[in-house]
């Protein structure tokens, strides 16, 4: 089956190359039977990859232990979704992974733009199946997930494996890696139009429309990535945190942080025409960064928790991301006429200027993280020394670009388009700015002044989260003072009227949410005791007890875990048992953090295993204050996301005012 699978994706390879070839030649000599062979060869491509995955899936879950990747990542004690799992869990399995995601992205678009964009699609096509043969290439020659095991001259069977890393053997990391592949993946897709439309200079924004909702969806599975990989982190890893500024987290957070900026700043094309430069470099930076992401997690580039294996599989995505980025910086030189602005900034203090700033805070901050995780890389090659960059200096650099990202978050619905009168921004500004200001001075009284970025952030969220609330019910008393109705039902009408602008402010709650809980590490709690039986311990306002341990195993792992008894001012809250594992296949260990979460603060306790005499145990006890914010967050981002994927209601058009929130603008494109 091995050679069915390798056969399949050779073939595959073979039909990307004609496909790149046939579209552009096709194209170019006008010859549209050879363009549309090319867009049948996409759907053969899927087919072939789907097959090859087929097989691979198979023998991870039936154990066909002949196969070197097969051995290394799976073994017969695993529970079935692990081993399904495994297909992402190793370097050239996620490989062929991420060529079996674009083969299905680039099926669904020839698919669906069959009969669109017929001047485009030849370019789309080739744009996304160039892509496709570089990956294909890797998994046939330089990363095959189908190489046996051999003993002399013939193949061996090793009888088992040696079983998926342990720390990936936890539920949020079955769907972490699809999810951020998704993202990555699917960036390709409006990098793939915005090139195309560049090639046949397509007039309009059309390109903008027909990849609104894919670069939306994708932006949703970026996110959704990262935060299970926090999860996965907070949960897994037994340090309590859920962001350690890990060169792989970083990847991740990178090309996020220049899709934002770009599903911001595309609004300005949309309706002022400008920034259109600015948008190319946005989804091409994000695509680069997506191939960036994915080399660094392994290319031994950096070392990580989350890396895979170091091989020289690093210089092939260098070739690659060199050739991508030279041809669009070329094509973008040679477009910059097409590419003028319709439109000039008529004043500083306007949304449009909100927009602006709020794309450089973004780059700044994906420019601060890219130079800091490729600093040790970066000294090493120049000095020979490798100059570690620690987590303190995310922090101080990090912290103030978020409170001022916060900011801009509350003052752009604030301020008009084009430019905002003092009058109308003292009306604007009135009520948010006074709440945000009499949270900081409360808060401020309870001592929270010892900590000034946490006693800023909590007023900007405030701040955010009434400007938020203005927009939405200003809106919504106008549509009930017309309509009639009760409120609800009128934020219900305002919000399907202009799904992608209130869609939007909701997204920003949840970002609200999770700064929220960002802010409450300034508070955070530790303590590490080695405790006996029986003996009491404190942390923050709980009183911890260890009433013993208990041991056992399965197939799979030894276990022992800590049974710990908690109380709070002689109120019992239960019993928590924190437990430390040992996989037999790999004899690596793990932790099975416990944690009792609620929204003002999570207790976290890991099981670290048994003192050096063996007399007690050694438990590392967290407080967390405000942690759960950040989880409840994302699930709102989620909704706010959704919200903005539902098509507008209409697209009435009601007088235009300067005062920023009237109900006048309720039902106007963003």
């Amino acid at each position: 089956m091995e050679n069915i699978g390798a056969l399949a994706l050779l073939i595959a390879f073979c039909l990307a190359i004609y496909s790149v070839v046939g579209s552009v030649v096709g194209k170019l000599a006008r010859r549209p039977f050879l363009a549309a062979s090319a867009e049948r060869a996409v759907y053969a491509i899927w087919g072939l990859v789907t097959g090859a995955a087929a097989i691979l899936i198979y023998s991870l879950i039936y154990g066909d232990f002949r196969l070197a990747y097969v051995a290394a990542h799976s073994n017969q004690a695993m529970p079935v979704i692990y081993k399904f799992a495994s297909w992402w869990g190793g370097q050239e399995g996620s490989l062929l992974f991420w060529s079996w995601l674009l083969a299905t992205y680039s099926a669904v678009v020839v698919f669906t733009n069959r009969h669109k964009l017929r001047n485009m699609m030849p370019y789309v096509t080739a744009i996304l199946m160039a892509t496709e043969a570089f990956f294909l290439m890797m998994i046939t020659w330089v990363a095959s997930p189908f190489h046996v095991l051999l003993a002399g001259k013939g193949i061996t069977d090793v009888g088992d494996g040696q079983g998926l890393n342990p720390l990936l053997q936890y539920w949020t990391m079955v769907i972490h890696p699809p999810m951020l592949y998704l993202g990555y993946v699917g960036f390709a897709v409006p990098f793939a139009f915005a090139i195309a439309s560049l090639i046949v200079k397509q007039p309009g924004d059309g390109w903008i429309h027909t990849t609104r909702r894919w670069a939306i969806v994708t932006w949703l599975f970026q996110t959704s990535g990262i935060m299970l990989g926090a999860g996965w982190a907070y949960a897994v890893l037994g340090w309590g945190g859920y962001w350690g500024w890990d060169p792989v987290e970083n990847a991740s957070f990178l090309p996020w942080l220049t899709a934002t900026a770009f599903l911001h700043s595309v609004m300005m094309q949309e309706k002022k025409g400008m920034m259109k430069v600015w948008n190319m470099v946005l989804v091409s930076g994000t695509f680069f960064l997506c191939i960036f992401g994915t080399m660094l997690t392994r290319s031994g580039l950096v070392n990580s928790v989350h890396a895979f294996a170091q091989s020289s599989i690093g210089n092939y995505f260098v070739g690659f991301l060199a050739v991508g980025i030279a041809l669009v910086t070329y094509l973008i030189l040679a477009r910059l006429d097409y590419l003028k602005s319709e439109a000039q900034l008529d004043g500083i203090v306007s949304r449009e200027s909100s927009f602006l700033f709020n794309n450089l805070i973004l780059l700044a901050s994906c420019f601060a993280v890219l130079w800091g995780t490729l600093f040790p890389v970066i000294s090493e090659a120049v000095t020979g020394d490798k100059i570690s960059v620690d987590p303190p200096f995310f922090d101080r650099v990090m912290v103030p670009i978020g409170l001022a990202m916060m900011l801009l978050t509350g003052v752009g619905p604030l301020v008009a388009w084009r430019r905002s009168s003092i009058e109308s921004l003292k009306r604007a500004f009135l009520w948010p700015g006074v709440a945000a200001l009499a949270l900081m001075a409360v808060l401020a009284g309870f001592g929270v002044w010892q900590h000034p970025y946490a006693l800023i952030s909590f007023g900007l969220c405030l701040f955010v989260t009434v400007t938020v609330a203005v927009e939405f019910f200003k809106g919504a008393l106008a549509i009930r003072a017309k309509d009639g109705g009760n409120l609800v039902s009128a934020m219900m009408t305002l919000t399907h009227r202009n799904t992608r602008r209130y869609g939007g402010y909701v997204v920003h709650m949840g970002i609200v949410f999770m700064f929220i809980g960002f802010t409450g590490s300034a508070f955070n709690r530790s303590e590490t005791i080695q405790v006996a039986t029986g003996s009491t311990f404190h942390i923050g306002r709980y009183d911890l007890t260890l009433q013993g341990t208990q041991e056992g195993e399965n197939e799979n792992y030894i276990w022992r875990r800590a049974l710990v008894d908690v109380s709070r001012n002689g109120d019992s809250l239960g019993r928590m048992e924190p437990e430390r594992r040992l996989y037999k296949a790999s004899q690596q260990p793990t932790s099975e953090v416990t944690i009792r979460r609620r929204l003002n603060e999570d207790l976290y306790l890991n099981y670290a295993g048994p003192s050096n005499d063996g007399n007690q145990s050694v438990i590392q006890a967290y407080v967390f204050p405000l942690v759960s914010w950040i989880w409840l967050g994302y699930w709102v981002v989620v909704f706010g996301t959704l919200i903005c994927l539902v098509p507008s209601k209409s697209r009435l058009q009601y007088p235009r005012t300067e005062v920023v929130g009237v109900a006048s603008r309720v039902a106007r494109e963003s």
